[in-house]
């Protein structure tokens, strides 16, 4: 050991290893921290507080700087806010934030006259149907999800966990009386639908080791001698179960999906007692979705159609033979989503990096290409998406739409004057846009592919060539990384930071392929890309060599691992949340939460080929001695994804194997939260104003 790991590991926290050795096809691994997994045990909760103690002593010199960014993203919140309502039923339905208040306050209010158009500005003469600031009060922790009304919209269920593992607890509360029943329900996935009698709820549960959602029961509420009653069990350790609605109300569905394959199941949501009817039985590397459109279904399929197609079929017929193409696959668009309405079907796409919204009307089947029209956004990058419509018999849909350098606004589109109307514009206080500017740039890859790239800086602090960069990616699961409005990267910006997201492969930005050729044994390409993106910016003059950050989280933190071990000389400073960094070890552990249904995802080790693709990239298994730049590891105790102790022996053996004793590798455990971190508007804030206080340490600035 050279001079320089000693004075390091006479600083650093000093942990003990004992020798773990993973044997798998004739390989051995040492593993000196495997110990960590002993969860609630002193040795374990004493590294933990004494690694939290390291970090707060370490970032002592932006104690200051920490607070004066929460005051920051605290000032860009309008702190009494309220939602675009949506229609539903007889009511107008939003959330309101009231100043100083955490948590938000779910209203309705009566809708006066039929045809009433959904607007702003009546909101503070609201029913209050359930204040999440008041549940909160006792607990540290309180997540509150699937607010969901009864048919006759007289009952209110939600879920609650107040632990971060994401077990809810359904409550029911009548919306006549203001009370809420005793008979709540524990241990569900929070995954809930009321049944049309305004009684009977259907809910999903998880299996209570490996986290997964695979078995739906039914429950009558009211009822002191009724018990959950299953309805079906997902056999299949690769699928996941849950249950939805159809938007006519007329249905409800429970769907079992995999990574690559789904499967439907309907029935009638006004008897609870009915069975359900598969639509369509799963096949290998069949996905599809079903859309009640009255008469008909409306399904989107990838059979023969790697980016999707859209057909109808009718009701009593769901054999694939019967089904008739709407609108046809298309190489260079991916169809994401699909809004059914009785007269009307909008399409959520994405063409060429960007996504985009079309809309047919349904008196146009019956011709070989359904006349598609395209709604116009004005920004080089920016993100749309479907809205809140619950509403099957609209003229109008909602929508949102913003931009890295412009706040979130939600509109409704009237398909007759084809025209858009403003329902909210996000209020940032503080921000003006005038200052700010978006762009959209294209890397090369290694392999010559072109990848995208969403840039935003403040004007006046831009200089080629001489800006500090942060470069933030995720590339998995197919999910997007979308450029969206980010109020609390400002305070970088305005420190003369770019920011950027690298759009590389294991998402699906240009289509299904872009996701195809990021997974599985083309994993290594997402990686690449990133480099590969990182260093187009340098030599672009968007970002500055040896002041280059980066940031991802989850799936994006097992990034963060993987290009620090392949490129450690081209960042300065890295932060990972909640990184999935011990690879190879958890998907080698079948009895650890969300590691079978994931073999679709990463690869199953248990094959050969496999084991050694997983390993070749896994970043614990390939930290070495090299100098690693200064890293930041930010985990939930509770965590149900990714398991405190990956980023925890994470940084511990980067520690063993640096060259660099004067750099900061650190970890910042949340003893009170999961793998979303803590909850609230404002509590949440702290976490990001503790990483970018830690970039800018790293970058010097340190007020």
């Amino acid at each position: 050991m050279n001079d320089s790991l000693t004075l390091a590991h006479r600083e650093w926290p000093q942990h003990k290893r004992i020798l773990k050795t993973h044997s798998k096809f004739g390989d051995r691994r040492a593993d000196p921290y495997f110990w960590l997994r002993a969860r609630d045990s002193k040795s374990v909760l004493d590294f933990l507080n004494v690694e939290n103690k390291y970090a707060d002593k370490k970032l002592k010199p932006v104690r200051q700087l920490q607070r004066k960014l929460f005051r920051e993203f605290k000032a860009r919140i309008k702190e009494d806010d309220v939602s675009a309502p949506f229609r539903l039923g007889s009511y107008f339905y939003f959330t309101k934030y009231k100043k100083g208040r955490e948590y938000p306050i779910y209203c309705r209010r009566k809708i006066q006259k039929l045809g009433q158009p959904v607007k702003m500005g009546r909101e503070r003469r609201a029913e209050v149907i359930l204040d999440v600031n008041k549940l909160a009060r006792k607990h540290k922790y309180f997540d509150v999800i699937n607010v969901r009304v009864s048919h006759d919209q007289n009952w209110l269920l939600y879920a609650v966990d107040t632990v971060g593992r994401r077990f809810y607890t359904l409550h029911f509360k009548n919306l006549i009386t203001g009370k809420t029943l005793r008979d709540a329900i524990a241990d569900t996935t929070g995954n809930a639908v009321w049944m049309n009698d305004n009684k009977t709820v259907l809910f999903g549960r998880q299996n209570p080791k490996t986290l997964r959602a695979d078995r739906i029961f039914k429950y009558k509420i009211g009822n002191k001698q009724s018990q959950p009653t299953l309805v079906y069990y997902e056999k299949d350790e690769k699928f996941f179960t849950y249950v939805s609605k159809s938007l006519t109300q007329n249905e409800v569905y429970i769907y079992s999906e995999s990574s690559t394959a789904h499967e439907w199941r309907t029935t009638s949501a006004f008897d609870p007692e009915a069975k359900f009817k598969i639509f369509l039985k799963r096949a290998p590397k069949h996905e599809y979705s079903v859309f009640d459109g009255g008469d008909v279904y409306f399904i989107l399929s990838n059979r023969r159609a790697p980016n999707f197609r859209l057909l109808v079929t009718d009701k009593k017929e769901t054999a694939p033979k019967k089904w008739r193409e709407v609108v046809p696959h298309r190489k260079d668009v991916l169809i994401e989503d699909v809004l059914v309405l009785k007269d009307w079907i909008v399409l959520q796409e994405r063409k060429n990096g960007l996504p985009q919204l079309t809309y047919l009307s349904r008196g146009a089947f019956g011709f070989a290409n359904p006349s598609l029209r395209t709604i116009a956004f004005p920004d080089p990058t920016y993100v749309t998406e479907i809205g809140a419509n619950a509403e099957y018999e609209a003229k109008a849909f909602q929508y949102v739409y913003e931009s890295p350098n412009r706040p979130e606004t939600v509109l409704s589109f009237d398909f007759k004057t084809k025209r858009s109307v403003l329902l909210k514009a996000a209020i940032v206080p503080t921000y003006k846009k005038a200052n700010y500017v978006s762009k959209r740039l294209w890397a090369k890859a290694n392999d010559g592919v072109r990848v995208p790239i969403s840039v935003v800086y403040r004007r006046d602090r831009f200089k080629k060539g001489k800006n500090p960069l942060l470069v933030y990616g995720y590339g998995s699961y197919g999910l997007n990384c979308d450029p969206d409005f980010d109020r609390f990267v400002i305070s970088l910006l305005d420190r003369g930071f770019v920011f950027a997201i690298a759009h590389i492969r294991g998402g699906s930005e240009m289509g299904r392929h872009w996701y195809d050729n990021g997974k599985l044994r083309k994993k290594k390409n997402t990686f690449s890309d990133f480099i590969s993106t990182t260093e187009f910016l340098i030599r672009a003059g968007i970002g500055k060599l040896h002041h280059i950050y980066a940031m991802g989280g989850s799936a994006g933190g097992l990034l963060m691992g993987a290009i620090v071990n392949m490129r450690p000389d081209l960042y300065n400073g890295i932060v990972a949340a909640v990184p999935f960094v011990d690879a190879l070890t958890t998907m080698l552990d079948d009895s650890l939460p969300l590691t079978t249904n994931e073999y679709e995802e990463w690869g199953n080790p248990n094959v050969h080929g496999d084991y050694r693709y997983i390993k070749s990239y896994s970043p614990y298994d390939n930290i070495r001695k090299q100098a690693y730049p200064h890293i930041l590891a930010t985990t939930g105790y509770h965590d149900s994804q990714v398991q405190y102790w990956e980023p925890a022996k994470w940084i511990a053996k980067l520690r063993d194997f640096t060259t660099r004793a004067d750099h900061l590798y650190l970890l910042k455990t949340e003893m009170s939260a999961g793998h979303s971190g803590t909850t609230g508007r404002f509590e949440s804030l702290k976490v990001i104003a503790l990483e970018y206080a830690f970039i800018l340490l790293c970058e010097g600035i340190t007020k």
